[in-house]
């Protein structure tokens, strides 16, 4: 079981974004030293709903400030991004890191970030497979040229290779988020693993886990290739002496954060967006993941890696909003709940 903490830098109401951030940062600290196996950065654009722009810079940061955690992106957002310069910027964090560097994926929403960044709306309705399929390649072979629909470019030697600096060890993991039937095809079919919301449960998550086994093995991979796959559940955890101090601890901080986050988020071409309840969105996290008492979060984990066969957790533990309150979720979750899991 490896267990990490998923920070947003989430900028709670009466918050400034700089408070956010110094959280963001203290957390991962405070999750090496708790124990825990990674961290997981999110990446937004002009919301508070998380205030990191970039991901990989403030994973540059952390692995600077770390020794022994791995980083990861959870996710940085390709669409927005020339794959190439992102493939740098992993070789990059992979080989200075010692292999500590985990690159997250994913197609984001059709949000005004496009239109800032120039990359229209069809770089996120139709042009994700073909940037994930150059950032692949750049993460995997010594020279890559593009003859695509958006990208097009003559064949250049990868600088830094990837796998040069590490005794010929393999190139940064590359993971991308699943949230639809298409997506889950899409990673099955190039062999990566997947990154799996938080708004979904263990019987949908297990589903998702069955589909890529028939889609893996449909693409040509073999049934211990598929095996070997280590899929990332996202979650929340809040662990408290009484299972309804916990939920209190959220109910009281999230509705108004993800209401103030959710509600900022603006379309590049005005569609109409369904953003969810707040108050239920935080009612239903608390009961799909480990919310409670140190063993209510250890019998919640082993039973989602049991139904699911995810050993992986990317786990929120900032959702009090408080600095304090987080390093001690941290704390309790490496020190209370992981030696149960053992």
């Amino acid at each position: 079981m490896r267990v990490g903490s998923f920070v947003l830098a989430a900028q709670f109401p009466g918050q400034g974004q700089g408070e956010a951030l110094h959280r963001a940062v203290r957390s991962a600290e405070v999750a090496e030293e708790a124990g825990l196996d990674s961290v997981w950065l999110a990446e937004h654009h002009f919301v508070p709903y998380g205030v990191c722009p970039s991901a990989t810079t403030l994973a540059a940061l952390l692995l600077g400030r770390t020794r022994r955690i791995r980083v990861g992106t959870a996710v940085s957002v390709l669409p927005t991004q020339h794959p190439v310069q992102l493939g740098e910027q992993a070789a990059l964090l992979h080989l200075t890191s010692g292999g500590r560097f985990t690159l997250g994926v994913g197609r984001g929403g059709p949000w005004v970030d496009l239109e800032v960044f120039g990359a229209g709306i069809e770089a996120y309705e139709k042009g994700f497979p073909e940037a994930l399929d150059v950032l692949h390649r750049w993460l995997t072979e010594p020279r890559v040229g593009a003859d695509g629909e958006r990208f097009r470019f003559r064949e250049v030697p990868v600088v830094p290779a990837p796998d040069q600096a590490l005794h010929g060890a393999p190139g940064p993991e590359l993971i991308v988020a699943c949230t639809s039937p298409s997506s889950v095809r899409l990673a099955a079919g190039r062999g990566l693993a997947m990154l799996l919301g938080m708004h979904i449960g263990d019987e949908e998550k297990a589903e998702m886990v069955a589909l890529y086994r028939s889609a893996a093995l449909d693409a040509g991979r073999t049934p211990d290739e598929v095996a070997a796959t280590q899929h990332v559940s996202a979650g929340v955890a809040q662990i408290a002496d009484r299972t309804v101090e916990a939920a209190e601890t959220l109910l009281k901080a999230m509705p108004g954060w993800l209401k103030q986050g959710l509600d900022a988020h603006v379309t590049v071409d005005g569609r109409e967006r369904k953003m969810r309840d707040p108050l239920a969105y935080t009612r239903l996290l608390c009961s799909l993941h480990p919310v409670g008492t140190p063993k209510l979060c250890a019998d919640r984990l082993a039973a989602t890696a049991e139904r699911t066969g995810i050993t992986r957790f990317a786990l929120l533990t900032e959702g009090s909003g408080d600095l304090d309150s987080t390093e001690e979720n941290l704390r309790r979750l490496g020190g209370e709940v992981l030696p149960q899991l053992a």
